[in-house]
């Protein structure tokens, strides 16, 4: 008996057939089909198929939440400097959203 696809290899040989990227969602689907994930698994494995998609250095995350094949791309195209300045914004903004809210439970001793 031959072992079962992977999600991930399933994902590889469907977008090496295709010409171009493709939504996660619909991604997810054809992977689902293919494999034949039971019904009672999808929402449990489509987490954990996303982060192998991730770690997996054969596939490049677009923007959209569109994927590729890393080898067909530039690695501009998928990578993204991330700058000090970014992370401080993100910050500030985070720090904001938590004073206008006003103390929670939690932080009342």
């Amino acid at each position: 008996m031959a072992p079962k696809e992977t999600m991930t290899d399933a994902a590889y040989n469907l977008m090496a057939k295709r010409k171009k990227e493709i939504e996660f969602a619909r991604l997810w689907q054809e992977v689902a089909k293919t494999i034949e994930i039971p019904p009672e698994k999808l929402a449990r494995k489509k987490a954990q198929f996303y982060s192998e998609l991730m770690l997996d250095t054969r596939f490049a995350s677009l923007k959209g939440n569109k994927w590729d094949l890393r080898s067909r791309r530039k690695f501009d195209e998928f990578h993204k400097e991330v700058e000090v300045s970014d992370i401080d914004d993100d910050v500030d903004e985070i720090e904001e959203d938590e004073e206008s809210e006003g103390p929670k439970e939690s932080d009342e001793y």
